[in-house]
């Protein structure tokens, strides 16, 4: 079954995953395990790192490269639909889901446990190949799959990205990309945090400081070969982009979950202040 498994990752431009026992994983919502009939002593999960920089995230952009392209949940409930269906349907006796995000399981640590990569200090996997370019998610099986048990390893702790954070990183995830999340009036203070970034929906400072990404950059693996995150993808957004962009489209976009207020008011903010900028200049 694993081979089966890891055949179908493979046609599908995913190439860093790793099988752990579920016993070994921190449960976080046991909930969705019952709902699932999977038993936590008895059940594997197959972690997956699925890589989503492109080429086109080189461009000048102002939203964090995992919001260039459409929200990535659409390619994971695709691909997890379709593998479910192919391993329901060959191994009947067994039951099979999967999961991103909303997870029963602390997705991290087990990523590193399956040998992912190691856990750095902004609290992201660094894989090898992508470096933190990548989202997780996995798939929990009642049969017993053949793993390889890591240690639990974290980055080098050079700080490279501690020192890039325009915020500070903390535990609770208080940086800037939480900060162009966040609802309601923002301080004069948060729009110049913002606007000095560059970046009106999330942040890679940290990301991008990383010597693991920029080895992975300067060997050119960080790009990623799945065609998903390479179409309808917008790494520059203006004001006129969102607010003309219909429902359909704007709900399949990363940055739809806080709704358009948010990501327009940044945008108008992000505007007005780079019109004054350019007329100061003249």
């Amino acid at each position: 079954m694993f081979e089966r498994i890891k055949n179908i990752l493979l046609e599908k431009g995913i190439t860093c995953f790793g099988a752990i026992p579920l016993s070994e994983c921190e449960i976080k919502r046991e909930y969705l395990l019952k709902r699932s009939g999977l038993d936590t002593n008895t059940a594997t999960v197959v972690m997956l790192a699925v890589p989503y920089y492109t080429e086109i995230c080189d461009r000048q952009r102002n939203v964090s490269a995992y919001a260039v392209s459409r929200d990535y949940h659409l390619f994971l409930d695709s691909l997890f639909s379709e593998m479910l269906g192919i391993l329901r349907t060959e191994y009947p006796q067994n039951r099979f889901d999967a999961f991103c995000d909303h997870s029963p399981i602390n997705e991290i640590t087990a990523a590193a446990k399956a040998g992912l990569g190691v856990i750095g200090k902004n609290h992201l996997i660094i894989t090898e190949k992508y470096s933190s370019y990548v989202f997780l998610g996995e798939i929990i099986t009642d049969a017993t799959l053949p793993y390889k048990l890591h240690e639990i390893r974290t980055c080098e702790g050079c700080n490279a990205c501690a020192s890039a954070c325009r915020i500070g990183l903390t535990a609770n995830g208080e940086c800037l990309s939480a900060l162009t999340q966040k609802k309601g009036v923002l301080s004069g203070e948060e729009h110049d945090t913002i606007f000095e970034s560059g970046c009106v929906w999330g942040c890679d400072d940290c990301q991008q400081s990383c010597p693991h990404t920029i080895s992975a950059m300067k060997n050119k693996t960080i790009y990623s070969p799945i065609p998903f995150f390479y179409e309808n993808a917008v790494p520059y957004l203006t004001y006129d982009t969102v607010s003309t962009m219909p429902d359909e489209e704007f709900g399949k976009r990363a940055y739809s979950w806080r709704g358009r207020a948010v990501i327009e008011r940044n945008l108008l903010e992000f505007e007005k202040r780079l019109k004054n900028k350019k007329t100061e200049e003249k």
